[in-house]
């Protein structure tokens, strides 16, 4: 090879090599060909063998080029274990480094139970694939307690989020008891959950309606939608583990305070029936957008809502955040990795406030784009975990290869398979 050619092969080598990423810019991992140096100020922290990205940190060192490897993982949860009241913490204003940093909880939702749920409350009990191999009329479908055991064991995930109808738990009665037959079959996820040693949300997936109809405000009342939850906590009031989120993205409600209320009616009777230190979600207007929690009035009028003891204790706000154009979660391709329009303002608010709120849909295709702007975005929220408490994706349980946004693991027959967005982002 002529030496003019070396020499220029030479300079280039040298221009990619002093080249420098910016603050969450990847920067590493398998078949990574772009910058390795990162900017002032931050590190090139390797979340796992096929991603790294540069994050703030003390331990950096101040310089470009700076590396460092993430090698803690957050323990898996024990029966025992009950957060610190968030209003009692002391919270620092700085984040930490990410060799340190790691939020509580990481897991993925378990559809199934909600399919046949549309955005205005309406829920077609016949429309539902559960992901538990007994339930009739077949035994075709999906395996929800491997995939938990799977998620669980292997890739270190300690929450799962498990939606449900509202008309499916009472069979369609409104304001009746919980059906022993749905129920039952239900409660076998919940089951399936609580033996892998994780969390285990239970989530009723109705939009704040009935049937086009919004509780408390024209449509059912406060204690019909209160009745299912006393039942609920009722039969998991001795479980610890279990998380009680009342109510799957709200939206275009009319008034947030009397949405508040309605909230807080449900928050006493839970804790009244016996689920006294359970976390229990607060969803806010708007789809439960992290962006607008705090722009739409949901966090002003839901940090109203308290204990029966007064406190705010295990009482934690529920936002939900995609990645792609339009928020929407129904493009395989991400745009964003949502930090300076949603998680650091909402960090900030809540960080001001003493609260805590956790992610419980997030997600994207499997696709680059989305690797990289969900590991930039669940790595703020590591870094940012004296407020933000875990992230939940969307989702697995009994999403096939025909949805976009697929997270269910695939059996080979010896072993399950992450699909690449877990395995890149997700899988602790």
């Amino acid at each position: 090879m002529p030496m003019a050619s070396l020499v220029t092969l030479a300079l280039l080598a040298g221009n990619a090599f002093a080249q420098t990423q910016t603050l969450w810019g990847q920067c590493g991992g398998q078949g990574w060909s772009g910058a390795t140096n990162c900017a002032s100020g931050s590190c090139c922290s390797t979340r796992n063998p096929w991603y790294a990205q540069c994050t703030p940190g003390a331990g950096c060192g101040g310089g470009v080029g700076s590396t460092m490897t993430t090698t803690s993982v957050a323990a898996k949860a024990t029966t025992s274990s009950v957060s610190t009241p968030a209003q009692t913490s002391t919270t620092s204003t700085a984040s930490a480094s990410a060799s340190t940093s790691r939020v509580r909880f990481a897991g993925v939702n378990l559809a199934g139970f909600d399919f046949g749920c549309g955005t205005d409350g309406t829920c077609d009990t016949s429309g539902i694939y559960p992901p538990v191999r007994n339930f009739p009329p077949d035994y075709n479908h999906p395996d929800g307690a491997g995939q938990m055991r799977h998620f669980y064991n292997d890739d270190n995930m300690n929450i799962f989020r498990l939606p449900v109808g509202w008309q499916y738990l009472v069979n369609n009665n409104l304001g009746g008891t919980l059906d022993a037959t749905n129920f039952g079959y239900y409660d076998q996820l919940v089951q399936d959950c609580l033996s892998t040693g994780a969390y285990c949300i239970v989530d009723i997936h109705n939009y704040a309606r009935w049937n086009g109809a919004i509780i408390g405000q024209g449509g059912p009342t406060n204690d019909q939608f209160v009745s299912v939850w006393k039942q609920l906590a009722q039969k998991y009031a001795s479980e610890p583990r279990i998380w009680f989120s009342i109510m799957n993205e709200p939206h275009d409600i009319p008034n947030i305070s009397t949405w508040a209320a309605t909230v807080q009616a449900v928050v006493t009777a839970i804790r009244k029936a016996g689920a006294t230190s359970q976390f229990i979600s607060l969803p806010g207007n708007n789809w439960q957008s992290a962006a607008a929690l705090v722009s739409d009035g949901s966090a002003a009028a839901l940090s109203k809502v308290k204990n029966p003891d007064g406190t705010t204790t295990n009482l934690i706000f529920d936002v939900h955040r995609y990645l792609d154009s339009d928020n929407s979660g129904t493009h395989t391709e991400c745009v964003t990795n949502n930090i300076d329009d949603s998680f650091a303002p909402l960090a900030t608010w809540l960080r001001q406030n003493k609260r805590q709120a956790i992610v419980t849909e997030t997600g994207g295709g499997n696709t680059a784009s989305c690797e990289q702007y969900l590991c930039q975005q669940i790595e703020f929220l590591n870094q940012n975990s004296d407020v933000f408490l875990g992230y939940v994706g969307w989702a697995a349980g009994s999403f096939d290869d025909t949805y976009e946004l697929v997270e269910t693991p695939i059996w080979n027959g010896n072993g399950w398979t992450d699909r690449a967005l877990v395995k890149a982002c997700l899988a602790r």
